[in-house]
């Protein structure tokens, strides 16, 4: 009789496959609900404003100041004009061109300021010729909606400022790219709201 040893069959094991990468990375999932939540918050304060503007016998009130459309109107082509400058930015990084993705960066941040210092001064023109919060029903919702988008452009300059510094210091290396990117989505996402919201307030 032969004596042999007891081996235990062995279970195979599938190899497992390399991570392919998800459909959705976080960081993106992350931006699409923090843009949805802001397009629902748009969208309530642009019907209020619908509803008040439809239900007034005269809007703007005759005893109120007009708003400076043709100011606004060149301020708002110099907002727009800064996605021009973000696209550099997205082409650079893919180069891995570190100088200027920064600096595109800083012209970008550059032009949103730059907006919202003259919409600054808007505001205070408008407010020593008497529309200001206490104005009634026009000027609460003036300064409401479009306050509530200059908080958000500054919200952006400022992480946009953050990211250009980034960039200089070479954050943004291969696979490291998802902050630059939502922070592109998030200014091309100020910059849609403007081309809403300045039709509807200062030409309707």
């Amino acid at each position: 009789m032969e004596t042999g040893s007891l081996v235990m069959p062995r279970r195979v094991v599938p190899l497992a496959r390399p991570d392919e990468g998800q459909a959705v990375s976080n960081a993106r999932l992350a931006m699409i609900v923090l843009i949805a939540g802001e397009s629902m918050l748009f969208a309530g304060l642009i019907g209020a404003y619908l509803v008040f503007r439809l239900a007034a016998r005269n809007w703007p009130p005759p005893d109120l100041p007009r708003l400076p459309l043709g100011l606004t109107a060149a301020n708002s082509v110099l907002l727009l004009a800064s996605g021009f400058p973000m696209g550099r930015a997205l082409r650079a990084a893919r180069r891995y061109d570190r100088q200027r993705l920064a600096r595109s960066l800083g012209q970008t941040a550059l032009l949103g300021s730059t907006f919202l210092f003259v919409q600054g001064i808007e505001w205070v023109r408008l407010v020593r010729h008497g529309l200001t919060l206490a104005s009634g029903t026009y000027g609460a919702t003036f300064y409401v909606l479009i306050g509530c988008h200059g908080v958000h452009v500054l919200a952006a300059v400022t992480w946009l400022a953050v990211t250009a510094l980034l960039a200089r210091r070479g954050a943004f290396i291969a696979g490291r790219q998802a902050p630059l990117e939502m922070c592109a989505i998030y200014w091309y996402f100020v910059c849609a709201l403007w081309v809403v919201l300045f039709p509807l307030v200062y030409l309707s």
